[in-house]
């Protein structure tokens, strides 16, 4: 006998409790997939976290700092005591992060390239698999507002800026209030809320703790006055910064020469501490939700960097405190808590493992590993033992191309066209990378080893330096343009920053890591506002900022922000050049204006309302398509174009506060008056 089939009549009756049976069924299957977050800061090194500071113990640099919920993530989870970056620069890391490929191969290798919107991402396999996928924070990839793979995204475009950051809502421009960070994070939250019955894949980047440090006012103040214990190799220079790009020799007196505390970017700490208040919020959103047992989390950042470490700033080259970032995972269901994971882990296994951990195939063009063994305590015999590293070089940058190949114990770097500069370190018994191995006889199988070990990394990636790859126009160590050359795309980097709290007397400390510090004669320490420290100018000191190639504004777009409050109508706020190139940052008749001088013509803007007595930031900006614009307080009040950008780097150093070298103006004004709070020098079309 055939079944019996219910009638229409049972089976709208039977329908809600079948939709309710299905409806069970697809959580069940939801609650089967790991929802994903993945929250990286910017230019936060491997042991700028609490927790790695109370590990080291007495060898701890900053044993000041707190990061309370990266310390919780660490006791909750797995902590990687060795996790690098394949190539130390924002951009190619983060396309790495997504696409778990080598930049010579996802198509990023240096900050100027739009991300390939057809690349193959963890975002675009989960969204396959039926996640929900969003993007908020800093991207950091070209000029584009697209977000690729994701299905939603709030995120802003370039560096950005610290306060009231205009945010790019799926592609719409959409102003925000308040600390770009905490903005970001507030998205963050609403899309769990929103997304919270289905599986999510949320990655969030922080612009902290990138210069120019500027943490929210909660955040201004924390480890006042706290010093870094020093390391050896901060008296060691960098074989590459010699003169004339003579290799650097270091002598067995160059560790002893560190001794005593030193200043440090207390900035930059604020900034991280600041990210880690947001990490906090975002847990206790899990929390809340009841999503925490539901939620795989990883926290990590986008490259290591220096704080005068082989006497340099920034990151870029191949030494430990540049390749090295924090990584912590925690996985419900997997470890007991607190956790270290010693093996090797890179940037490029990040796509791989979320995958993995999804049940989603890993697109066989990814080139990392995933963690998954390593946190099921299943580490597999054949790890990687060694890895290849390349940063490629970029125009306009002090960076000469590095590549290296570093394994458990030991690292060769060599530096494409200069082989004098080659460096070989047994890290086991020189972990500060003092003692350049390459020319001695008695490290020749390690040596040996090495350079095999560096032939087979490279044949594994198929390494090879792109056609989209900056081309040197100048002697490598120097990365500056060539004088008449068109502008490069902008890089949009801050490349000399002063905020006045990290000065020593007479010497004005440069928070943008590049070291453009100066020297003040006449001009003491002030309050500012809101406790911030600023310079007094009574019109008979200044300001000297000496020549260097990081601060060369030729043939390329350039901005001067300053934050001032000025006592008297006329005055130089700062000024760098002559008659021919330069520029000029001024007051007249209590009115802003900016001149340019480029290949012997002139040109000057200015307009608002008088300023004198009262707080403003003043900003100008050369655009590459040669329109200038000055503004106040974000409101522009002039603009012009310029016949030309300025030809040529002059040779002059910068002053604030005066022109008295070769001066740009045709009428002279006086020294300023007032005080200056901050001065920050923008490479690239600030926004």
């Amino acid at each position: 006998m055939p079944e019996t089939l219910p009638s229409p009549l049972s089976w709208r009756k039977a329908r809600p409790a079948m939709a309710a049976i299905i409806s069970l069924v697809a959580a069940a299957r939801a609650s089967d997939r790991p929802n994903f977050l993945f929250v990286f800061t910017d230019d936060q090194r491997f042991d700028a976290m609490g927790v790695v500071q109370r590990e080291h113990g007495d060898r701890a640099r900053f044993p000041w700092l707190k990061t309370p919920h990266m310390d919780r993530l660490a006791a909750e989870g797995f902590r990687f005591r060795n996790a690098f970056v394949v190539n130390s620069l924002c951009a190619p890391s983060r396309a790495t992060f997504l696409t778990g490929r080598y930049g010579h191969a996802n198509g990023v290798v240096n900050n100027h390239t739009d991300f390939p919107p057809d690349s193959v991402t963890h975002a675009t396999e989960l969204r396959k698999a039926g996640y929900a996928t969003a993007y908020v924070g800093k991207w950091h990839m070209g000029k584009q507002v697209e977000r690729p793979g994701f299905d939603f995204s709030a995120s802003f475009l370039g560096q950005g800026k610290y306060f009231d950051c205009p945010i790019y809502v799926n592609g719409k421009e959409t102003p925000s209030t308040g600390w770009v960070d905490d903005v970001t994070t507030d998205y963050a939250i609403d899309f769990i809320r929103k997304n919270r019955d289905r599986p999510f894949s949320l990655t969030v980047g922080f612009k902290a703790t990138h210069g120019p440090f500027e943490p929210p006012p909660r955040r201004a103040s924390d480890y006042e006055g706290q010093l870094a214990r020093p390391v050896p190799n901060l008296n060691a220079p960098a074989i590459y910064r010699g003169p004339d790009g003579a290799p650097v020799k270091h002598s067995p007196t160059d560790s002893a020469l560190a001794t005593g505390d030193v200043k440090t970017n207390l900035g930059y700490f604020r900034c991280i501490a600041a990210a880690d208040d947001n990490l906090g919020r975002l847990l206790a959103a899990l929390d809340e939700l009841k999503l925490s047992e539901r939620t795989v989390v990883i926290f990590a950042s986008d490259n290591g960097y220096y704080l005068g470490e082989h006497r340099l700033g920034d990151k870029r080259s191949a030494y430990e405190e540049s390749l090295r970032i924090p990584l912590l995972v925690r996985c419900p269901g997997l470890g007991k808590g607190a956790a270290v994971i010693d093996k090797m882990a890179l940037n490029i296994d990040l796509a791989p493992t979320l995958l993995d951990l999804a049940n989603v195939p890993i697109p066989p063009q990814m080139q990392g590993l995933s963690w998954k063994p390593l946190l099921e305590g299943k580490a597999p015999a054949d790890w990687r033992k060694a890895w290849f590293y390349c940063y490629f070089f970029e125009n306009r940058f002090g960076t000469p191309m590095t590549t290296a190949v570093r394994t458990e114990t030991a690292k060769l770097i060599r530096y494409p066209g200069h082989p004098e500069w080659t460096e070989l370190f047994d890290l086991a018994a020189d972990p500060f990378e003092l003692r350049n191995l390459y020319g001695d006889p008695a490290a020749s199988e390690l040596r040996k080893h090495l350079e095999a070990e560096y032939d087979r990394q490279a044949t594994a990636i198929g390494f090879h330096v792109p056609d989209f790859a900056d081309k040197p126009e100048s002697a490598p160590d120097k990365g500056r343009r060539t004088p008449g050359a068109s502008a490069a795309p902008p890089a949009d980097r801050v490349v000399l920053h002063y905020d006045f709290s990290h000065d020593n007397g007479t010497r004005v400390v440069d928070a943008s890591g590049l070291n453009n510090h100066g020297s003040a004669t006449g001009v003491p320490v002030a309050e500012g506002r809101d406790g911030r420290k600023a310079r007094r100018f009574d019109g008979t000191g200044a300001i000297d900022v000496p020549k260097s190639p990081t601060l060369d504004p030729s043939n390329r777009p350039w901005g001067v922000r300053a934050s001032v409050r000025p006592d008297a109508p006329d005055g130089i706020v700062l000024a760098r050049g002559g008659k021919t190139d330069g520029y000029c940052l001024y007051l007249k008749g209590g009115l802003p204006a900016f001149a340019v001088n480029a290949g012997n013509k002139s040109t000057a803007i200015a307009g608002g309302s008088p300023v004198t007595g009262r707080w403003v930031q003043l900003q100008a900006r050369i655009r590459v398509n040669r329109t200038v614009d000055l503004s106040v307080d974000g409101k522009i009040i002039a603009s012009g174009r310029l016949p030309k950008l300025i030809s040529s780097d002059p040779n002059d150093g910068m002053q604030i506060g005066a022109d008295e070298r070769s001066p740009v103006l045709t009428d002279p004004l006086p020294r300023f008056k007032g005080l200056v709070e901050s001065v920050q020098l923008y490479d690239g079309e600030l926004k």
